[in-house]
């Protein structure tokens, strides 16, 4: 049977990056997302929005990247893949979390120092099992 794991995902970053080294050659980033949706209530006419929180797990060249770029407040898109894993907390218990492993980053910032505030964009894609050179 065919199936299709594909998350896409552009919010803001609710915290700054935390970039960890899982070996010599190897590097992890966790990166938590927002994304809020905004409705008005058909009842009261009242604006109302609900937020949802994201967890997001970068490996390699581009987990190193990532941190060099991002921080809390910026506004990224991501693509990538949704995982859960287990593992063992601290009281010694088996614990599950998911988490969206991501292979594709593009972020957007507001340039301040020109008038108009132009939106500049920087992309970069990667694999999340190898560290390969990056397109730029």
């Amino acid at each position: 049977m065919f199936s299709i794991n594909k998350v896409i995902l552009q919010g803001n970053v609710g915290r700054d990056p935390e970039l960890k080294k899982l070996d010599e050659n190897r590097s992890a980033l966790n990166l938590s997302i927002a994304t809020s949706e905004f409705w008005k209530d058909k009842a009261t006419g009242e604006r109302r929005e609900r937020t949802d929180w994201h967890r997001v797990v970068f490996y390699g060249r581009l987990a190193e990247v990532v941190a060099e770029h991002v921080k809390q407040g910026d506004t990224v898109y991501i693509e990538g893949r949704n995982q859960t894993r287990e593992y063992t907390n601290q009281n010694n218990e088996r614990a599950f979390i998911t988490e969206i492993v991501a292979d594709k980053f593009k972020m957007w910032s507001k340039n301040k120092k020109e008038e108009g505030a132009k939106e500049q964009t920087a992309t970069v894609e990667g694999t999340s099992q190898a560290d390969e050179d990056l397109p730029f």
